[in-house]
């Protein structure tokens, strides 16, 4: 092949890279190549009062908040205590939206397409009562700000301070996911009751003790209790059981139960817990509460432990690996009879 042709070739498949690279370049510029005066651009208005919110995500199905009293609620799919600091960051958010610009003023059914409205699209409508206060779907995101059109207008608006997180998370992200909190400094008993035996230990001024079916443990080791308040003074879930039959959870004859008491009568905690969720997470429930949780690893592997996870090793306190005590010919040094004086010394010396 002569150099005349590499060099055409060449030529060839540059011209198609930056013909890939414009038509790129084209398909990013569309979202904001038509634009209108400030005046035409609607005020994104959502009142700090709002008391439900509904968000369709994309074919993920709807999710519905609403407040009761002073408390969000998730009411849909499931009816569930909300996070309100994760509702709160959605109330706030929506206050954020600008509309900027227009995008298209009047959208045909490809260009929406385009824009990914439709099956695709976050619908978000919010009330006060029975007053809608917004409707809004949002599409794609691109160089120009997020797409977005709003129920009784035509065009296709860029907007600003849209946060997706907050409106694609799945039901969980929206529940609260509290399953106990108090603090472990006031705890002055703890029991861990499983069907081999009941772990229980009490708090004396500031000095744990801790009996297996009844009896001292032996090498006791006090820094794991607090190791294991420490795991349940703020539990929080990792997922919900919604459904789930008893036969996968295992809560009516739970694996063990975890009973924390407060000093001074100031509350009691129990949780159930049973089967293995996935992993080593396990289904949880606390008693006056019927949701069931699932707990992550590092609190389900305390609310099963074995009395072994309360002791020290059984070397403990033995000379270290390399130490010089206990090394052969030390016993007979110091066993070796002192040689009265004048005795000869039975190796010559």
């Amino acid at each position: 092949m002569g150099n005349s042709t590499m060099i055409w070739i060449a030529v060839v498949i540059l011209a198609a890279l930056c013909g890939a690279v414009y038509l790129k370049f084209k398909d990013d510029q569309k979202i904001g190549t038509s634009q209108t005066t400030s005046g035409e651009i609607p005020d994104i208005k959502v009142p700090d009062d709002v008391d439900k919110i509904s968000i369709t995500n994309g074919e993920k199905g709807e999710i519905v908040v609403e407040k009761k009293g002073d408390q969000w609620h998730v009411t849909k799919p499931v009816d569930a205590p909300a996070s309100q600091a994760n509702v709160k960051s959605l109330v706030d958010n929506l206050k954020d939206l600008k509309a900027k610009e227009i995008i298209a003023p009047t959208p045909t059914e490809e260009s929406k397409k385009d824009y990914e409205f439709g099956p695709k699209a976050v619908h978000v409508q919010a009330w006060k009562g029975g007053d809608k206060k917004i409707d809004i779907q949002f599409g794609k995101s691109g160089s120009r700000g997020q797409m977005a059109m709003i129920e009784g207008k035509e065009p296709i608006y860029a907007v600003t301070g849209y946060s997706s997180y907050l409106y694609t998370r799945e039901v969980k992200g929206f529940r609260d996911t509290d399953v106990m909190k108090f603090d472990d400094a006031t705890a002055n008993q703890m029991t861990i009751e499983k069907k081999d035996g009941t772990l229980s230990f009490t708090k004396d001024g500031e000095k744990w003790s801790g009996t297996w079916k009844g009896k001292p443990i032996e090498r006791f080791d006090e820094e794991k209790v607090k190791d294991a308040l420490r795991a349940f003074k703020n539990v929080t879930a990792d997922d919900f059981a919604d459904g789930k039959p008893d036969t996968d959870t295992g809560l009516s004859e739970p694996e063990s139960k975890v009973t924390v008491t407060l000093k001074d009568n100031a509350g009691k905690y129990v949780l159930k817990v049973g089967k293995v969720a996935s992993g080593s997470n396990r289904f949880a429930v606390r008693e006056g509460n019927d949701t069931q949780y699932v707990l992550p690893s590092y609190t389900a592997d305390w609310a099963i432990a074995d009395v072994a996870k309360f002791q020290r090793p059984a070397d403990a306190g033995a000379p270290a690996a390399g130490s010089d005590a206990g090394k052969p010919g030390d016993d007979m040094k110091l066993k070796m009879p002192e040689m009265p004086p004048g005795h000869p010394d039975p190796h010559g010396h």
